[in-house]
């Protein structure tokens, strides 16, 4: 008999542990856990920042890529990749453009330049047709990459700030020894950028004419 009760309370005892662990909600933060654990339960990111701060996520490696801004107004991340295995890639066509440097507007940029790429530049003034898709806007559009689909190629805004949140913490293995394209352009000049530190950390202007790096930048929602 008493084998018996023994029996019944170490069920008891199971069930009430199973009824605690049932209880916890995996969406709250849990600072038991690491704040890429929390993420990945489903944390909203500003529950999360609002405990450990917006650098706490700088670097990890989530949603395709590394994390290397967060919107604190809607919670969502920027994420980059290097996506330099593919080699440099050229511009495409040459025209008179000026659009956002800002983190968030290489999105726009992107779609704007591949807009402008369907024209015929050949007779714009100091313009220029590239004549094919290989080029660094189309291949981001097109592509499915760590199996997402919504990669374009980053603002002058949005390099600084993966140099400075991700590749200053020795993380993302950019290139040094490459120019990176950006999306942002000014008239006929686009900015690129140097891993490099010996440049500044600044994006700086390039040349259309030139073939460059690529880095795949999205934002995670």
């Amino acid at each position: 008999m008493k084998n018996v009760y023994l029996i019944v309370f170490a069920l008891l005892l199971f069930n009430c542990s199973n009824d605690d662990d049932n209880s916890i909600d995996p969406t709250q933060y849990n600072a038991s856990l690491t704040v890429l654990q929390n993420l990945e339960n489903g944390v909203a990111v500003l529950d999360i920042t609002t405990e450990v701060g917006v650098e706490a996520l700088h670097g990890l490696e989530y949603g395709g890529g590394y994390i290397y801004y967060v919107d604190e107004t809607d919670g969502s991340l920027m994420i980059a990749a290097d996506y330099s295995e593919i080699g440099t890639k050229s511009w495409g066509d040459h025209f008179d453009l000026t659009n956002g440097e800002l983190i968030g507007d290489g999105q726009t940029n992107t779609q704007l330049l591949v807009d402008g790429n369907l024209n015929d530049n050949s007779t714009v003034p100091n313009g220029f047709e590239f004549g094919s898709d290989d080029y660094v806007f189309k291949i981001a559009t097109d592509l499915m990459y760590r199996d997402y689909d919504d990669w374009f190629v980053p603002s002058k805004a949005s390099v600084e700030a993966i140099f400075n949140n991700v590749h200053m913490q020795g993380i993302g293995n950019f290139n040094e020894n490459l120019f990176y394209w950006t999306s942002t352009k000014v008239g006929y000049h686009p900015y690129v950028m140097s891993f490099n530190p010996n440049f500044g950390g600044s994006a700086f202007f390039g040349s259309c004419f030139d073939s460059s790096a690529v880095i795949l930048v999205r934002r995670h929602q």
